[in-house]
């Protein structure tokens, strides 16, 4: 499929495409007049690469990733990568702290509302 129908059914943008790909996280294959073509596993990618966006990585920790990512019968298989690990620890240790910052506020409101009872 080509990027305009890649985008929409990845929910993403055809600039957030080409940024992945200029970052090489993508790599999608190319027509012979040049077009891109993307596949199936390409939704993946980019459903992981947006999952990880998400919870915080940056992209040379996501390329560090997808570098060590191995499709087996039963879908991705993360292969050893050292820094990979630092990376993904450093991030849920970041999550953890903003957890516990939620959990202080949402406290501190309840005894404000406590108080105005």
């Amino acid at each position: 499929m080509r990027i305009g129908e890649f985008a929409a059914r990845a929910g993403v943008t055809p600039r957030i495409v080409r940024h992945y790909e200029d970052q090489s996280l993508l790599c999608p294959a190319r027509t012979s007049t040049g077009y891109r073509e993307f596949t199936l596993a390409d939704l993946d990618t980019v459903a992981r690469i947006r999952l990880m966006i998400d919870a915080g990585l940056n992209t040379a920790a996501i390329r560090a990733y997808l570098d060590c990512v191995a499709t087996g019968s039963d879908g991705p298989v993360v292969q050893m990568c050292p820094n990979l690990r630092r990376a993904v620890d450093a991030v849920g240790e970041r999550l953890d702290r903003k957890v516990r910052q939620v959990e202080e506020t949402r406290s501190g409101l309840d005894r404000l509302t406590d108080a105005a009872r």
